[in-house]
């Protein structure tokens, strides 16, 4: 008799998080880790798939499209924007009065 191998999953701190990309009712498209921990709103698909490319190297099992709506839960996240650090290339530019 055979014994199936058993397939043992990493430990948490080494599996990668799930990002799920879609669209919410007004037209942005979301990007939010599964969880709710990390998320944004984008203008366009490109910048919600380059955000999970810099949180987690675009691994293809972490990436979940969303074909119906998706608004981004803002509840799940217990960060305050100020403790947030964006790339340089994120950071807001601020506007002249």
């Amino acid at each position: 008799m055979q014994h199936a191998e058993q397939v043992s999953e990493p430990p948490s701190s080494l599996r990668l998080p799930v990002f799920m990309i879609g669209q919410d009712s007004r037209g942005n498209w979301v990007a939010q880790e599964k969880s709710g921990a990390r998320g944004g709103l984008f203008t366009n698909r490109a910048g919600a798939l380059k955000f999970v490319k810099f949180e987690n190297g675009i691994q293809p099992r972490t990436v979940v499209w969303v074909n119906g709506v998706l608004e981004l839960n803002t509840s799940a996240a217990s960060v305050k924007p100020s403790e947030v650090l964006l790339p340089d290339s994120l950071q807001r530019v601020p506007r002249a009065a």
